[in-house]
């Protein structure tokens, strides 16, 4: 086994792992906080119902690619559904069963976070740039370019044979348009 290399790829997953979380939380770029003032809704009771996730879908209603939330909150979803004897269908997504609504996948994310209240937010987008909808950036052709928008500069060797690497990635999101990103806010995920 190469340690390095397995040094290497595991600071990597920790990074992009950041990275995720930066995309979604980040007060800059961050989608949470990117989303237009007429694209965000309020749940109508609370707990996130069929009724909440369809008028999402009314915000962003032109090709919508995915709903995004934390596993709790499609837990919680999947109650109030059941609840009123509404079942998600499942959509298959890269060789995986993924519960859907009306069609468009409902992926978790736990980097969504979920306040002391117990309350978390469902975010809605169309992504690409053909389609006008959110899109990832990241910078090309840096120094020590390991993948596209990651570099690994080696530094050096110390006394005790350590060697150490600066291990760095430039990202960023935009949403080109204000009807790519919708956000359904303050729903209830339940105690």
């Amino acid at each position: 086994m190469n340690q390095t290399h397995q040094q290497l790829r595991l600071t990597i997953e920790a990074l992009r792992e950041r990275q995720e979380h930066e995309l979604i939380n980040n007060t800059d770029f961050g989608l949470l906080h990117n989303a237009d003032l007429k694209q965000r809704i309020h749940t109508r009771t609370g707990p996130p119902t069929p009724d909440d996730l369809d008028d999402l879908l009314a915000t962003v209603w032109k090709e919508p690619a995915f709903f995004l939330a934390h596993p709790l909150t499609i837990a919680a979803f999947g109650r109030e559904a059941s609840r009123r004897g509404v079942y998600p269908q499942s959509t298959d997504l890269h060789g995986h069963a993924i519960p859907s609504w009306r069609g468009v996948p409902l992926l978790p994310c736990n980097k969504i976070p979920v306040t002391d209240s117990r309350t978390s937010s469902i975010l809605l987008m169309r992504t690409g740039e053909q389609d006008q909808g959110v899109i990832g950036l990241w910078q090309t052709g840096i120094p020590d370019e390991y993948e596209p928008g990651l570099s690994v500069r080696f530094m050096n060797v110390n006394d005790q044979a350590i060697i150490s690497y600066l291990v760095s990635t430039y990202y960023s999101a935009a949403v080109l348009v204000p009807d790519a990103l919708g956000i359904l806010e303050n729903v209830e995920i339940g105690h």
